[in-house]
């Protein structure tokens, strides 16, 4: 008898676990950016003056801004 019961409350409880239960729903917007979204050095970056696209390892910064050669700066 005991056994039968405790049969019957372990299939009640998967069920529950497996179809009824909600899981919790992220808040994507207030989070902070992940340090997957972060550049790389690998990444491509597009220069303020001219449009081409460089690697980061490869542009120059100036005023917080991305630049493909020092010919670019110098236009800005």
């Amino acid at each position: 008898m005991i056994l039968k019961l405790l049969l019957v409350i372990a299939v009640v409880a998967v069920v529950y676990f497996m179809f009824i239960k909600k899981k919790p729903i992220k808040n994507t917007t207030n989070e902070k950016p992940k340090k997957d979204e972060e550049l790389q050095s690998n990444d491509m970056v597009e220069c303020s003056t001219c449009g081409t696209y460089v690697e980061l390892s490869e542009s120059i910064i100036s005023n917080n801004k991305y630049y493909c050669s020092s010919e670019c700066v110098d236009k800005a």
